[in-house]
């Protein structure tokens, strides 16, 4: 298992936590001085079940400087999303999850965590 994580962000330290009490195996993958490829965030995003701007923090500043609230969400835009989101980590929700068995999920809430270890 591996948890992508930004040590400044209170959900992050949650999920740590509790994969610590539940005595789960994982690596740390610091996302924001070892960003995803393109390709991985494709992978994860297959994993996810879910498109590039499900994963989006729209609310950070370099989210406003690109209009990113503003692109389409479509087929077309889906590398540019991509593409961004690799140029800017901070752009990517966390912590996500990639579990053993092939799934991953977003972490933010215990329940999600807890997913990963069953």
């Amino acid at each position: 298992m591996e948890i992508w994580i930004n040590p400044a962000c209170s959900k992050c330290r949650s999920a740590l936590s509790l994969l610590d009490e539940e005595g789960a195996e994982y690596t740390v993958r610091r996302y924001l001085d070892d960003p995803p490829t393109a390709p991985e965030l494709e992978a994860v995003l297959a994993r996810l079940g879910l498109e590039p701007w499900d994963i989006a923090r729209t609310g950070e500043a370099v989210a406003g400087d690109l209009g990113l609230k503003t692109w389409a969400r479509d087929a077309a835009t889906r590398d540019r999303w991509i593409k961004t989101l690799a140029e800017h980590p901070i752009l990517i929700q966390r912590p996500i999850i990639t579990a053993d068995d092939g799934s991953a999920v977003i972490g933010r809430t215990p329940e999600a965590v807890r997913s990963t270890l069953t």
